[in-house]
């Protein structure tokens, strides 16, 4: 079931990256879930998931969306301003919420460009330390600017020194950043070094959320160490969300 949705705001990052601010009545949901946003394109309706960075309980519905050029939606989501409208799906959906990850000590949280999308939304709420008792975000993009929110994450990480931010640029070195993948920090050992928390089975739950290449080759890195992916029927230490 779909609503009207109205934009109230929208945000540049970068002549592609933007987040959109959406006055819509939607059914309450969890941080990390997702919604559907729709327009109509060419005589048909066109919707795509796109996860909702606002905490439960704010008073517009944000995303962050990444125009891509070949894109069915996105170019289209990319021409909209304040006051235009689109439609919205009534419900949040999607499993990746605390409430599905099993409680830890250390909960790793890894994600790539947009993705970090559900994250912040889990930092906002504030939810996470019923969950662990340290979080490490781990944060790939290509370029410095393609950092959305950075600003709001450096500040939530230098209030809470349970909360370890890493951050990977790949295509541009950066001060304070990582200058390789993710796959490649975790398989050297400097992720885990650089947190100063050890990635096993007695303690870690990784959620894996973004470049589904980046989810799977670092999905077979930490089964190499003995890690294995959570199912309702089997407690594990991997969760996965892969974004397109």
């Amino acid at each position: 079931m779909w609503v009207e949705g109205k934009v109230i705001e929208r945000r540049d990052w970068n002549d592609k990256l933007f987040s959109l601010f959406i006055q819509a009545d939607i059914a309450p949901f969890l941080p990390g879930q997702f919604i559907k946003v729709a327009l109509p394109i060419a005589g048909k309706r066109i919707g795509r998931a796109y996860s909702l960075v606002n905490a439960p309980g704010s008073a517009t519905l944000e995303i962050l969306v990444v125009a891509v050029e070949q894109g069915q939606l996105s170019p289209a989501l990319a021409a909209l301003s304040a006051g235009d409208k689109l439609e919205v799906s009534a419900r949040a959906s999607g499993f990746m919420t605390l409430v599905e990850i099993p409680k830890c000590r250390d909960l790793w949280m890894l994600a790539t460009g947009t993705a970090v999308g559900p994250f912040v939304s889990m930092l906002r709420a504030g939810q996470l330390w019923s969950q662990c008792e340290n979080a490490v975000l781990v944060y790939g993009v290509r370029y410095a600017h393609d950092l959305a929110y950075i600003d709001e994450l450096n500040t939530l990480a230098s209030q809470n020194p349970s909360l370890r931010l890493m951050i990977s640029v790949t295509r541009e070195a950066i001060p304070g950043a990582f200058n390789q993948r993710i796959t490649e920090l975790i398989a050297t050992g400097q992720l885990e070094q650089a947190a100063g928390l050890p990635i096993n089975t007695d303690n870690s739950h990784l959620v894996l959320c973004g470049n589904p290449d980046m989810v799977s080759e670092t999905q077979q890195l930490l089964l190499e160490k003995g890690l294995h992916k959570h199912l309702k029927r089997q407690p594990g230490h991997i969760t996965v969300e892969k974004y397109w």
